[in-house]
Parts: C-alpha cells; structure tokens; sequence
C-alpha cells in the first residue's frame, strides 16, 4: 500500500540529519514482533484479525509502517528539511501505531528494548547489564525449569494440582523456594556490610510484585544478623496533586518516576549518607500536598532501606558510590503457559499484577476495579521505562511469582467477586488497552481451576506471613511503611 510521504530527513540525537529510511522502520517493528513469538501473539478478533490478511509478519510489519509514516506526515512542519522528524518521535509514534491496533505485547517489547538502549547511551547499564525486551531471561528460564519440574509449567498442569487435592504441597514447595531466595539474597548483603561501605539497600519492582513483604522479611532476616535500619518512605517525595494534570477519565500518572521530587530525594539521600540531618517531607494523601516536615538522621551503622518502584532509576543515585548500594529486584515472574501449552503462549506478568493489585485496591484503599484496569496503562508505561530496563543492575533478584497466584486470586474476582462485568466497560469502549486486557485476562480466569474462598482464608494452607497475603488479606506481618 503506498503512502504519502514528504519525508526527506531525520534528525538523530546528536542533531545531525540523515535522509528518511522507512526500512528502518519496518526492521524495528519486525524485530519486536519476532522477539515475542510474531505479531499472532497479540491476535484479537474483532480488534486486529483483518490486518492478518495482509500476510505474514513482514507484510504486517510494513503496513504498520505505513501507518506509522502517514502520521508522521500529519505534522507539516516535519516536510520542511530543518525540522525533520527526530529518532525519539519516530519512536514515540511506532509504539502509538503498535497500541493502537492491539499489538501490546509487540509495543511492549519494542518499548522495554528502546528504553534499555537508551540507558546504555546514558551510561546507565552496560551492554552485558541490557535485557533486550525484557523477558525471556536466564531468570525466567530458571523459573520455568522448575515449574515444569512440579508439573506447573501450564494452566492444565496446575489445574491439575487444584482438582487432585495436590494444592498443599505446591505451596508448601514454592514457598520455601521463595524463602531460600531471601536467605540467600540476606548473605550476599551480609558479605558486602563485611567490606564496611554498604549503607542502603534498594528493593524495586514492577506495581505489585511483592515488594512490601519481601523488604520486611528480608531486614527481618538481617536484623537477626544485628543489623539496624531507617526506612525510607518514599511516597513523602511525591508532587503535590495540583503538579499531576488528570487525563480524560480524571487519572493521574503517579507511576512515573517524575512523579517523585527526584531532585530533592537524591539531596536528601546523599546528605544521609554522609551523618547529616534533613528535613524530610511529610505528605497528607488526603490533602493532596505536603504538611510540613519531619528531622531525619541515619545513624552510625545503620542501613537506609528503600522499598520504591523506581529504586533503580539512575537519577535518584546520582552521586552515590555504587559500593554504598545493594539492590534487589523483584518480579512476579512465575512462567505458566495458557491451556496445556500446545500453542506456546505464555500467560503474563502483568496479568497477575493487575490482578493483585486490584484485589488490594478494593481490600485496603478503597479503589474501585474499573479504576484500577483503566490506570493499568500508566503502570506498564512506568515499568518499561525506568523499571524492567534496568533490571540487570540488580545484585539479587527475587521471584515474587507463586506457581498458585492464579488459583488463589480467582475466588476473588469470579463468578460472584470483583471482576468488572462487561456492562462496567462499555462506557469505555475507546479505551483499547483495558479493553484488552480486560478480554485476556477474562479468558483466563475462565481457565483456572480455582480455590474456595475458606481454602484461601485457612492460614493453615496459606501462611499470615505469606507474600501473597499482602495481596488477599489475612498478612501478619507489621508493615512499617514510616521510619
């Protein structure tokens, strides 16, 4: 299909100009998709189905380019040969076309692939520190390795374990699996406090990973050690609401790191690390704004610990010695495949995240469900930009994933919970990315065998001090969210 293009030049990051190469363009997006498994990953009925009658992923891939031009042509400045589009708008707007017509794993993809480039550029992470587009990794390969080894490696599979009363002991086995990993994230800290420069510790994650329990078992296990700390709460740093403008649904973006005051949270972050006193933040979630302030100190010997999203995003350690530091990265990287697994799809983190994270919305602050799928956009946008990207920094990581997460999450949501019915969407019909996401993550609770809800609440089946508590409810675990 031709399209017009009066397109002659682009301008690179170094400002130079280079002449337009849709090709490029077509590379880049055949590579994302080819990285995933091809663009029938993200094959939607009634979405995207008749884009397949173009070919195969090459034809789509130049079609989508097409797309991608004529947009780009919608600005008239971009015809004249000095204000050329540049790289990052040519970016931008490849990741708009590939959302736009239900490719979210393939934009997802390019997007954590384009973001880990660019933190290479920036010095950020080495070449051997880049994750490519975030997922496979030797990480989650290891994950799946050991499902397949407990017959869980499926939604078959671990419907299976549900129907045949075998629930217990996958529990049983994947829970001290996940304590053997903070026992030995624990040494590792320990080793480096033995060198003498180690003075925080960053836990960091994508939205819902288990971060909050896994920092509290982890100073639990360290403070048996005879280490002490200050935790950080983070959440002080944020703008105040008037600073975050709302979107058409009335949404704010708290999910990007420039949500945060970095610039006066690297101030104070530095400041403690060298004895000094500082007047930290106090922000009311109520009033939408700072309160006042508070006199922080991190005494001598003592550890700062910082459970937050954005803990490796580079700007927020700038200046800081990278041997003051120990980072953990946690993700709810359990590897299951839909049904028994014939068709190599792979369900997704982000499902379950969105899941827990709506679950713990209605619990405990009083979030409807709809709101939280609505946002979720926001989440995955943060997270392949300052999160996932750069997760090679990490000196630990951490599975918050359970084998079980999707047997135990179900009661909650179908058929009588808090999964929105599809009448709750239809006033957001437009809104493509919850749209979808609402259809796939519907097609697999629909899978799942799942648990009762008394099953769920026995703490002799799922211990109080479980990740997963933090998330369903019953935890009995102090959560000190306050130095």
């Amino acid at each position: 299909m031709a399209v017009q293009n009066r397109i002659r030049k682009v301008q690179k990051r170094d400002r130079s100009l280079v002449p337009f190469d849709q090709g490029r363009i077509v590379h880049a997006i055949l590579r994302a998709a080819r990285s995933v498994g091809g663009f029938a990953q993200d094959l939607l009925p009634g979405v995207n189905d008749r884009l397949f009658s173009f070919g195969d992923d090459e034809h789509i891939a130049t079609f989508l380019s097409d797309v991608v031009v004529a947009v780009l042509n919608n600005d008239p400045h971009h015809w004249i040969a000095n204000f050329p589009p540049t790289i990052e708008e040519i970016q931008d707007t490849v990741i708009h076309v590939l959302r736009s017509f239900g490719f979210v794993t393939v934009a997802d993809a390019y997007e954590c692939w384009r973001w880990g480039k660019h933190w290479v550029r920036a010095g950020a992470i080495s070449l051997d520190q880049f994750v490519g587009n975030g997922y496979p990794t030797p990480f989650h390969e290891e994950v799946l390795a050991w499902n397949r080894d407990q017959g869980c490696d499926t939604v078959e599979g671990l419907n299976h374990i549900v129907r045949s009363g075998k629930i217990a002991e996958l529990i049983q086995v994947a829970t001290e699996r996940y304590e053997r990993n903070l026992d030995q994230a624990a040494a590792k800290i320990l080793r480096q406090a033995e060198k003498g420069q180690l003075q925080m510790i960053w836990i960091s994650g994508p939205s819902s990973s288990g971060k909050t329990t896994t920092t509290v078992k982890l100073t639990q296990r360290l403070a048996r050690e005879g280490m002490k700390f200050l935790m950080l709460n983070l959440d002080d740093y944020f703008w105040p609401v008037v600073e975050h403008p709302t979107d058409w649904l009335n949404d704010r973006n708290f999910e990007t790191p420039e949500a945060l005051d970095i610039q006066t949270l690297n101030r104070h972050l530095r400041a403690l690390l060298e004895g000094q006193t500082i007047e930290k933040p106090v922000y009311s979630f109520k009033e939408g704004r700072h309160v006042g302030t508070k006199p922080v100190r991190l005494r001598k010997g003592h550890i700062l610990v910082l459970d937050c999203l954005h803990g490796f995003y580079p700007p927020l350690t700038a200046g800081i010695e990278r041997e003051r530091m120990f980072r953990v990265y946690i993700e709810a990287a359990n590897m299951l495949y839909a049904g028994d697994g014939s068709d190599e799809r792979l369900t997704q983190f982000t499902d379950v995240r969105l899941l827990r994270r709506m679950l713990r919305d209605a619990k405990h602050r009083n979030h409807p469900p709809m709101g939280t799928l609505l946002h979720w956009h926001y989440v995955r946008a943060g997270e392949l930009f300052s999160i996932i990207p750069l997760m090679g920094l990490a000196d630990h990581w951490v599975n918050g994933g359970m084998p079980f997460d999707l047997a135990v999450l179900k009661p909650f949501f179908v058929p009588d919970g808090i999964w929105p019915r599809p009448d709750d969407l239809a006033p957001y019909d437009s809104f493509l990315d919850a749209r979808i996401r609402y259809r796939r993550v519907s097609a697999l609770l629909a899978q799942v065998a799942g648990l009762t809800l008394w099953e769920v609440e026995d703490p002799q089946l799922i211990p109080g001090d479980h990740l997963v508590r933090e998330f369903i409810g019953g935890s009995t675990l102090k959560i000190p969210h306050n130095e």
